[in-house]
């Protein structure tokens, strides 16, 4: 080469240099830039990832609310069971205070005749010992 043939050395043809004779610092710039990118990413997927959970906690809100709504029918459900069991029973009731009803008619009956009854042999009884202290007094008395 000649002497004259000088290369002006200026800030790119220093980086160039730098390049390529010191790989290492192409190494390190590709890492720089690799997580660059990788932290860019992560911010966006963060940005997503938050958009994410505030979908999935609004479908969880939904999955509740369904499954509210589904309880508040089947309990309407169990409590129109229980209207109609309160029915049912409403109508054994009612059967059982007739039955007892009639029951008592019949006790009552059967106390007026046994009082009745009672009244008749009470006096049959009483007008036999008139009789007979009358047939002893007599018996007594000679007459007889």
């Amino acid at each position: 080469m000649s002497e004259n043939s000088e290369i002006p050395i200026n800030e790119k043809s220093l980086e160039v240099l730098v390049a390529k004779f010191i790989p290492t610092s192409q190494y390190f710039e590709r890492s720089f830039d690799s997580l660059q990118r990788q932290i860019d990413g992560l911010q966006q997927g963060q940005i997503d990832l938050k958009h994410d959970m505030d979908r999935r906690f609004e479908q969880v809100r939904e999955t509740q609310l369904e499954m509210k709504r589904d309880m508040d029918k089947r309990f309407e459900q169990v409590d129109k069971r229980f209207e109609q069991v309160d029915k049912r029973f409403e109508q054994i009731n009612n059967k059982l205070d007739t039955i007892i009803d009639k029951v008592d008619i019949k006790i009552d009956a059967g106390l007026r005749e046994n009082r009745a009854m009672s009244f008749k042999l009470f006096s049959f009884a009483m007008v036999f010992s008139a009789i007979s202290m009358a047939g002893f007094l007599a018996k007594l008395s000679g007459l007889f």
